[in-house]
């Protein structure tokens, strides 16, 4: 089949690439010329592993191509994917779809003939009817059908999510003739999918477009839950890796997602969890536990630059501190609210000095925080340093030489945002460690009556 992809951004991008290794000719399009000249000449905008290889073999096949010709690229289509970005709206936090619209009403001067338009952002509840009303407004005559299909995908494993599936979730209203073209052509572009017996969702658009949101909020919810477990097992003496594991045994909760950090950050979690709480207040129905976990999630980050301050003798004023990792997770370059955003800004006010190093993420980095030291590798920030923070846990920093860390570092002090070392390890090692969740050094006397 032929694809055309409105948007070549994260998610443009990575399904563009997989529906062409899947055997379907896709075009990838976008507003943005250097975006596109860039792609044109094998240069990828994102870091995502495994991108690079699958966009350049895909061109080479001639599958997959880009381009800032809107109209070619739809005229030529079976399916138009809309891909373009939903951010935050400033002011309100509602999702900003000016894109999205803006999309639709160029898809509709195009059209010609029979168009499955697929909607691939992520966008409240109501969009879809929202751009059936823009198509219809544009063009009165146009046969089309608007289908909702949300991404899963987790930055750093977005090819394997892409490929490999949980669900796929189809939304779609119409008349039934309309509505059971488009899902004949949806089961067609996921074919591949099919075969290995991936499940296929068919629900109407409305339900589909709440799926997306109902899980990222759900997960982040999962991710606020255990951060708060974290912080009661450091008061009475629990561990938190302990009690991770214990509950995600229970297969009513699993064990995915239930790592104890500095908080959820990223290009989904946190707009997804504002734009469903907006939505439900717009429709008289509150969600507060999400209202909840975004409010904690929002102060658990601050909480962190305390908690670094605190394992520093409570004053970290004309002292270094190094940060390994500023992303918001490993395997990305994504720094959108990443933790390191609140925790250096709040370092810094306390008058501490920051050197830091990241494997993909410091470009950004050094267009959003100011007056850092850059490091050419994991080591060479640490010579001099105060303490030595981690903050995202790439591999590399899984393991250490630790031997060498002590001698570089002025005090040998460690703080693990993401208990990624055993504390009886580095105690035995001479450092002075703080984890997340693990019990202090004095616990609090539990009464039982």
């Amino acid at each position: 089949m032929r694809v055309a992809m409105i948007g070549s951004g994260y998610v443009g991008l990575v399904s563009g690439a997989c529906f062409a290794d899947f055997g379907h000719v896709v075009t990838c399009v976008d507003k943005d010329v250097s975006k596109i000249n860039d792609l044109q000449n094998g240069k990828i905008p994102i870091f995502e592993p495994g991108l690079k290889k699958l966009v350049a073999r895909n061109v080479a096949e001639n599958r997959l191509s880009f381009t800032t010709d809107t109209a070619g690229a739809v005229r030529d289509a079976d399916a138009v994917f809309i891909a373009v970005g939903t951010p935050s709206r400033r002011g309100d936090g509602h999702a900003d779809l000016s894109y999205v619209y803006a999309a639709a009403e160029e898809i509709a001067d195009i059209i010609e003939g029979f168009t499955l338009i697929i909607t691939k952002s992520t966008v409240p509840v109501g969009t879809g009817d929202e751009i059936e009303a823009i198509i219809k407004r544009v063009r009165p005559d146009a046969e089309f059908c608007v289908v909702s299909n949300p991404e899963f995908l987790r930055e750093g494993a977005a090819i394997n999510d892409f490929k490999r599936p949980d669900r796929v979730v189809v939304g779609l209203n119409g008349d039934a003739p309309a509505a059971a073209r488009a899902a004949d052509i949806m089961r067609q572009i996921y074919r591949p999918l099919y075969l290995n017996e991936t499940p296929m969702l068919f629900t109407n658009r409305r339900t589909s477009e709440l799926i997306k949101y109902a899980a990222n909020a759900f997960l982040a919810t999962k991710i606020t839950f255990i951060n708060e477990m974290a912080d009661l097992c450091e008061q009475v003496g629990a561990d938190i890796q302990q009690v991770s594991r214990g509950i995600g045994l229970d297969g009513r909760i699993g064990a995915k997602f239930l790592n104890a950090g500095p908080g959820y950050g990223g290009s989904c979690f946190p707009k997804d969890t504002l734009a469903i709480i907006k939505t439900a207040q717009d429709f008289g129905s509150p969600v507060t536990i999400i209202e909840a976990v975004e409010k904690a999630n929002k102060a658990r980050k601050l909480s962190m630059a305390g908690k670094i301050i605190q394992a520093c003798g409570g004053d970290v004023a004309g002292k270094t501190i190094a940060l390994l990792g500023l992303a918001f997770k490993p395997n990305t370059d994504d720094m959108r609210d990443a933790p390191s955003l609140d925790i250096v800004p709040a370092l810094q006010a306390a008058g501490a000095k920051i050197t830091a190093y990241d494997p993909e993420a410091m470009g950004e980095a050094r267009r959003l925080l100011k007056d850092i030291s850059y490091a050419d590798n994991a080591y060479a920030g640490l010579d001099g340093a105060d303490a030595l923070v981690i903050l995202t846990e790439w591999d590399q920093f899984r393991a250490l030489d630790l031997r060498r860390v002590k001698t570089l570092l002025r005090a040998p002090i460690v703080v693990d945002l993401r208990n990624i070392y055993r504390p009886e390890d580095m105690t035995a090692l001479g450092f002075e460690y703080t984890g997340i969740g693990r019990p202090q050094t004095t616990i609090h006397e539990l009464k039982l009556s």
